[in-house]
């Protein structure tokens, strides 16, 4: 113990903090799978894990691309040549070739109806190194976001830990199918402003993690203009744009703001971007920021060089996002697996034992609803009942506390990273304890889901709506927007 304390004396107070988020079941269910782990046949009973938000459907796709183009990865004879200019000094900007092709894929996962600039691209380690590039390129120490709840316990970590920068919820309910609205938006930025703490933006998650919906197009052109009308920064992880796998179409806020329906200042507008997720590529962590604002573009090239993309690489991923062929095959096939997995997971497994999900179309997981397996409605319900999802069903899910959700009950559960044999395995798991349990499941009233978010106007903001001069700050870099026009 004494020891302990003279070390903690001679680190630094970010090393011996607790900023990271580790002591949260998030990352507690990670290192029970990591203490007993499960394999088919070395430790069948082992648990498995349904923690990791990861795209492992379409790897066979991965893989014969690279028997086809072998000299991508610059390793073998036919890819030599390129070797020594890949692997001396690149400058902050990254290859020219990258940039490129990664801002191609995301006109494709947009269908083309927006473009990116690759002169807009700046690349980091993942998306988490995106993240707390963004944090510390538009906010100080002490300064606030609003981020949606429930949201990825990894933001805790990325945004605040190494920046000091603070994280204000915006809570949003099961009740309202965990639509947005403007009273919590509004009671949300007011928070920060009577702690004496500066708001500076807004961070959506789009598709949502860890809801796996989508948020439609008049909720973007709302948020934009909330933004706006506050002058504060907008910025949209989209790093799960291509598994979108079902209606209603995924929409970037580029494809907002490039349409033009409202005026906006495009310098408050900024996306996260990775191949983490959408390519199943979180190994090679591959982050992005794409800004509208020169002035960030130019401090997070700067910044980049903490936390660069070897180059290697980045040749390989030019390589392979510059063939159309592969890329339109993979982006389709990869949607067409998604969706069979999810359907076969909730409606033909999940629904039959009495198991409701939020109606989802995107993502790698579920938010699935064990509301009526708690003894009683309370947080420290759905830690015991965690336990016993570890324990004893040895499965690896996420408890919605760990995503500051708002209400007890609801566990992310992702189902894309296993193969058909362990999701059977899992699935079984389940079946079993739910028949185990049946007596709990008491029926009740059928809750009708949402398949996105959608922002949800109050009375009294309509009425601020109906008259524009009002709504508007004084500071207000946009005095009347299409959007207020249109609600007059």
């Amino acid at each position: 113990m004494v020891l302990m304390l003279r070390n903690q004396e001679l680190l630094s107070k970010i090393a011996t903090s607790n900023g990271h988020g580790e002591d949260s079941p998030y990352f507690d269910g990670w290192k029970a799978y990591d203490s007993d782990p499960f394999h088919p046949t070395q430790n069948p009973e082992g648990v498995i894990q349904m923690g990791l938000a990861e795209n492992q459907l379409c790897f066979n796709l991965i893989h014969e691309w690279l028997l086809k183009n072998p000299e991508a990865s610059i390793c073998y004879s036919t890819g030599a040549a390129e070797f020594r200019d890949i692997a001396i000094f690149q400058d902050y900007h990254g290859l020219p070739e990258f940039r490129e092709a990664v801002a191609e894929f995301m006109g494709k996962v947009e269908e083309e109806r927006a473009s990116f600039d690759p002169a807009w691209i700046d690349e980091s380690g993942g998306a988490t190194g995106a993240n707390e590039m963004i944090a510390f390129c538009l906010a100080d120490p002490g300064d606030a976001f609003l981020v949606p709840t429930p949201y990825y316990p990894g933001f805790d970590r990325d945004l605040r830990w190494r920046t000091g920068v603070k994280l204000i919820p915006v809570v949003c309910e099961s009740s309202n199918d965990y639509q947005i609205t403007i009273e919590a938006l509004e009671a949300a930025y007011e928070t920060p402003q009577e702690a004496d703490i500066k708001g500076k933006g807004l961070l959506i998650t789009n598709p949502s993690n860890p809801l796996g919906t989508i948020y439609y197009k008049d909720t973007l052109e709302a948020l934009v203009t909330f933004t706006n009308h506050n002058n504060i920064h907008l910025v949209c992880d989209e790093i799960y744009a291509a598994t979108v796998f079902s209606q209603p179409e995924f929409t970037s806020i580029a494809e907002i703001i490039e349409e033009d329906k409202i005026c906006c200042n495009r310098d408050l507008i900024h996306i996260i971007y990775s191949l983490s997720k959408d390519m199943g590529f979180p190994g090679f962590r591959v982050g992005i920021v794409y800004s509208y604002n020169d002035a960030v573009v130019s401090c997070a090239r700067k910044m980049s060089s903490f936390g660069l993309v070897s180059s290697q690489t980045q040749y390989l991923i030019a390589s392979m996002l510059a063939d159309d062929e592969f890329v339109d095959k993979f982006i389709v096939e990869s949607r067409k697996r998604l969706a069979m997995r999810h359907s076969f997971f909730t409606q033909r497994t999940l629904h039959q034992v009495g198991i409701n999900c939020l109606k989802s179309n995107a993502g790698l997981f579920v938010w699935m609803d064990l509301r009526r397996l708690l003894k009683e409605q309370t947080f420290e319900a759905e830690m015991v009942l965690w336990r016993v999802i570890i324990n004893e069903m040895k499965l690896n899910v996420s408890p919605g506390s760990s995503f500051n959700c708002s209400e007890p009950g609801w566990f992310r559960v992702c189902f894309a990273n296993m193969d058909d044999k362990t999701m059977e395995i899992a699935l079984s798991r389940i079946k079993t304890f739910m028949l185990q349990h049946r007596e709990a499941m008491v029926p009740k009233k059928k809750l009708c889901w949402q398949t996105s978010l959608r922002l949800s106007f109050s009375s009294r903001y309509e009425d601020i709506m109906k008259t524009p001069g009002s709504f508007m700050s004084p500071h207000s870099p946009i005095p009347h927007t299409p959007l207020v026009r249109d609600q007059a």
